[in-house]
């Protein structure tokens, strides 16, 4: 039976609904994960070190699995009674704070879902956003546990000569039996979706460069041997991405090493994971003799995309996948703000933003207007991976950019500093968001009309504008008036008004700006019309 609220669309009772977001009765705040690889049988050991979350309702400790087999169970070094239950491994009678030990093996070899950890040409990887990492190990696998993360990599070292994870290289070394080491060790706290790992026979292609705050970095590309002289492109982008950054946010490269492995087998195009990201070889791979200027294109925005996640997506992530547009919305408008910089003119800039407007009307705007119309902050979901669309994307990207409209781009500026420093390392809402560039322009508009601005993350649909306009030159005024409606949606029959920003200006005869004052506003000496 399907139940209706408040008059609404039906919901399934399968779904997960935003309004019935629970924080975790546990709080895990290291994770110390040792992987013995193996195609046909990978050995797991996860170290936790959890404590109860004093703010929320006391309850046993639910760990998500996914095709696990489960070997051993320690709770502070002792046996602990535990039982299976729909995916999930159930431990009761904890303590305040303790060290949990599991040990699990897996197939990756068989995992053909290519979620978890999986082999591609002989080569293994992972991919952890969305719900990935339970097939990895048991675990929390929700974005608003946050923990640091030491992980060491053990593999034949002919067969897997290179051991990447997340963070920094704190040390490798021989083992026996023709086996090699390497333990990584990320200094920030980040979710469960962000962990990653590879380890095969890859080449890479590196630079060290030195940033604004005068830190040495190593980044690196890496692909197959065959692979490496169309590598150029990338790493360029990658290193006008990091300079950018830190010249137009003020957001640093943080960690020692930037890493991007690409490969032909990754279904998910490219993925930010912590230092270590991954993309499929068409977002990385271009030469002169065959590549397109939409393909270097292409590679330049993406590259920048995953890279500027590093802050804003993973020093700053999301308290649940309902916010995904906090991460992508803004790292969307991010990656566009970046490629229009780059332009060499004003011009070449325009063209840019016309590119990113087709983009929205010939995909966005259909999907906006039909039977999956969604809000940019949906508000249930049955399978997540079905919400990473245009509307999460693109349009919550000109949601950030109505923003910036609104408060001007030294504004939005001073909101995307308050935002980091007052989130930094931690899960939020999109509400936190706006909030931060509102709070940091009090005098705005957008902070008058927050709340109503806010209507773009809760409804779907697309509104029309009606403008018509008059002139009376006795009095030297001109009339502007919109009206606003949105066709109902999906679940949406009623639409609130929306905050809709407007850039306007008047020509004379002779093409020359005119110069306006609003109705109420005082003019240069300080009088108001009467």
């Amino acid at each position: 039976m399907l139940q209706l609220r408040d008059g609404q669309a039906p919901v399934d009772p399968l779904a997960i609904l935003r309004e019935d977001y629970v924080a975790p009765a546990w709080w895990i705040d290291t994770v110390e994960l040792t992987f013995d690889l193996d195609p046909a049988k990978t050995r797991v050991l996860n170290r936790m070190r959890l404590r109860r979350n004093p703010d929320a309702p006391a309850g046993a400790l639910r760990l998500d699995g996914d095709e696990l087999n489960l070997a051993r169970v320690l709770v502070d070094g002792q046996g602990a009674s535990f039982r299976i239950e729909a995916d999930q491994l159930v431990i009761d009678n904890l303590p305040e704070r303790f060290e949990l030990e599991i040990f699990t093996t897996c197939c990756p070899v068989k995992n053909t879902k290519l979620m978890g950890l999986f082999v591609s040409e002989d080569t293994f990887f992972t991919q952890c956003e969305a719900e990935g990492f339970r097939r990895i190990t048991y675990f929390l696998d929700r974005p608003d546990v946050m923990a640091n993360y030491t992980v060491t990599l053990r593999a034949d070292k002919a067969a897997y000569p290179v051991l990447l994870s997340n963070g920094n290289l704190v040390d490798s070394g021989e083992l026996p039996d023709g086996r090699h080491f390497a333990r990584w060790v990320d200094p920030f706290r980040k979710p469960s979706y962000l962990f990653a790992l590879v380890a095969g026979k890859l080449v890479a292609r590196e630079q060290r460069i030195t940033t604004r705050a005068g830190r040495d970095h190593l980044l690196q590309v890496y692909v197959r041997a065959g692979d490496l002289d169309k590598t150029e492109h990338a790493m360029n982008s990658l290193i006008h991405s990091v300079l950018w950054d830190e010249a137009r946010f003020g957001l640093p490269l943080d960690l020692d090493r930037f890493m991007i492995v690409a490969t032909s087998d990754f279904n998910m195009g490219a993925m930010e994971n912590k230092g270590l990201n991954i993309f499929n070889t068409k977002y990385v791979l271009a030469s002169q003799s065959t590549a397109t200027d939409a393909d270097f294109a292409n590679i330049e925005s993406v590259v920048g995309h995953e890279y500027f996640h590093n802050w804003s997506g993973d020093r700053v992530t999301c308290r649940d996948w309902f916010q995904l547009s906090l991460k992508e919305g803004l790292t969307v408008f991010r990656d566009q703000e970046f490629s229009m910089d780059l332009c060499a003119d004003a011009s070449a800039r325009a063209v840019k933003r016309i590119e990113d407007v087709r983009v929205l009307r010939t995909a966005q705007f259909p999907e906006d207007a039909g039977p999956m119309a969604h809000p940019v902050r949906p508000d249930s979901y049955i399978e997540i991976s079905n919400f990473y669309t245009v509307t999460i994307y693109e349009k919550g990207a000109e949601v950030v950019r109505m923003m910036q409209t609104l408060v001007g781009r030294a504004g939005f500026e001073r909101g995307i500093t308050l935002y980091f420093d007052r989130h930094d390392g931690q899960a939020v809402t999109c509400d936190d968001f706006a909030q931060a560039i509102a709070d940091a322009n009090p005098d705005t508009e957008l902070a008058r009309l927050l709340p109503q601005f806010k209507n773009w993350y809760a409804q779907a649909g697309t509104p029309r504008l009606t403008a018509s306009a008059s002139h009376d030159a006795a009095a030297g005024t001109y009339t502007l008036r919109f009206e606003q409606r949105c066709p109902p949606t999906p679940g949406q029959p009623t639409k609130l008004p929306v905050v809709i920003p407007v850039n306007l200006g008047l020509l004379d005869a002779d093409g020359r700006e005119i110069a306006l004052r609003l109705q109420g506003e005082a003019d240069d000496g300080g009088h108001r019309p009467g």
